[in-house]
């Protein structure tokens, strides 16, 4: 396979990941970004997130990666720019589009040959039709382009293995020569692709996580029946999972879904329907249904209890999910602010989020591990599942812990075991059992 020269502008999560993954695939990959102490932090050897399996393969493909600020000369050397800047939620729901905006003037500044300038960022659909049209009117020279959409679908703590090994790869495109580039860019993965339309690419990344949030939030839903019921969800869910059709994944009742995708995802997707006045009513509900979550998940711990306000609370993980040191949209975040404004005391650990969550929450007290943060508390609040907290010493906590009391966002134990070790514990969606 001819290697080709990749661009990546936008070195987050998403941006990185694809830069260094595609150097893993054999291409030389120049990734740049406009914040220079990250470029600077990245030519170092440095990754700035937490991602397992990312650093190695950096440190693996060095000698096919390279990393500026200096975005017109990235362009002018690749073969294909790969967009991956952010958009950002702005109060009405609608992404803001401003920097994918910027990035299409500057390329068409930079442009000095054919390019194919493919979305990576998670856009509305149409997107690709006003960066044609952003590049072809500051393009006075007349080079050549062509626009295409690869949507991503990585998971934040698995991200390096969904690219490598991907249940699918999208290619929305217009011109053959688009197909071809992104065929052969892609030809060392053994994944199917999926070549469509530039609108059907762009439409299938929106609908599929929106899907997924609907499956949250709806077995949280049943959730709360079957703790008005005494039924229990892990049992529900077993029952369903066997069904084909519906399967288990994304069939965990929790505290609501969080991170950079499906909030911003969900609302974008409804903003885009109400742009075309369609009232997305079923996407309505499941955002209502996850913010509720959070208010039925607080008034748990609440009711175990009674009064917060002099109290002290361990609350144990912090990123929105395991594996990641995002914290955006995490719910432990809004947890904790309400304990915060009830007077509570929060005491909290997350193996890799506490430098990004102490910036935000300064009023609260980090801890150097779950034991710390448990010392003294009158309860433990589980929000993250990670390995290290799946796998505590329940001895050990209940012993630090001032009252056993574990009010657990994730369902990471079995109620029947923690009453045996003398905890009061309270889950979700486990009449029965609390």
């Amino acid at each position: 396979m001819q290697s080709l020269t990749v661009t990546i502008i936008g070195s987050g999560y998403v941006g990185l990941t694809t830069g260094v993954c595609l150097a893993e695939l054999g291409h030389t990959v120049i990734c740049s970004d406009n914040d220079e102490s990250k470029v600077r932090l990245l030519a170092s050897g440095g990754c700035p997130i937490y991602e397992p399996g990312l650093p190695e393969l950096m440190r693996k493909n060095a000698q096919r990666l390279s990393y500026t600020a200096d975005i017109a000369d990235a362009v002018r050397r690749a073969d294909i720019i790969f967009v991956a800047v952010g958009t950002p939620s702005t109060p009405s729901g609608a992404p803001d589009m401003s920097y994918v905006e910027r990035v299409a003037r500057t390329i068409a500044l930079a442009m000095n040959s054919y390019k194919l300038v493919v979305e990576k960022s998670t856009v509305p659909v149409q997107t690709a039709e006003w960066m044609k049209r952003t590049i072809a009117r500051y393009d006075k020279a007349g080079t050549p382009f062509d626009v295409a959409s690869n949507p991503e679908f990585l998971r934040e703590g698995t991200a390096v293995q969904d690219f490598l090994k991907p249940d699918r790869i999208v290619l929305g495109v217009e011109s053959d020569r688009a197909r071809d580039l992104l065929l052969r860019l892609y030809a060392p993965i053994d994944a199917p692709k999926v070549v469509v339309d530039i609108k059907s690419a762009e439409l299938i990344k929106h609908a599929s996580n929106s899907f997924l949030a609907m499956k949250i939030s709806f077995i949280n839903a049943v959730a709360t029946i079957c703790e008005l019921t005494g039924a229990d969800i892990d049992e529900v869910v077993q029952g369903m999972g066997y069904d084909r059709r519906i399967g288990k994944d994304f069939l965990r009742a929790g505290v609501g879904y969080g991170g950079s995708c499906f909030p911003k995802d969900v609302d974008a997707f409804i903003w885009l329907a109400g742009t075309l006045n369609y009232d997305f009513a079923l996407l309505k509900s499941v955002r209502d249904i996850n913010r509720e979550q959070r208010d039925r998940f607080f008034k748990k711990i609440e009711d175990a209890l009674w009064v917060l306000k002099g109290k002290t609370v361990a609350v144990l993980g912090i990123a929105f999910k395991a594996n990641t040191d995002d914290i955006r949209e995490a719910p432990a975040l809004d947890i904790m602010r309400r304990l915060l404004d009830a007077g509570a005391c929060v005491r909290a650990y997350d193996p890799q989020a506490m430098d990004h969550a102490r910036a935000q929450i300064p009023q609260a007290e980090y801890c150097a591990s779950p034991y710390e943060a448990m010392q003294g508390a009158d309860c433990a609040v589980i929000m993250t599942e990670w390995e290290e907290i799946r796998s505590l010493d329940l001895d050990r906590a209940v012993r630090a812990l001032a009252h056993p009391i574990v009010v657990d966002g994730r369902n990471l134990f079995d109620p029947a075991e923690m009453k045996r070790r003398g905890f009061d514990y309270r889950s979700i969606g486990r009449g029965h059992a609390r």
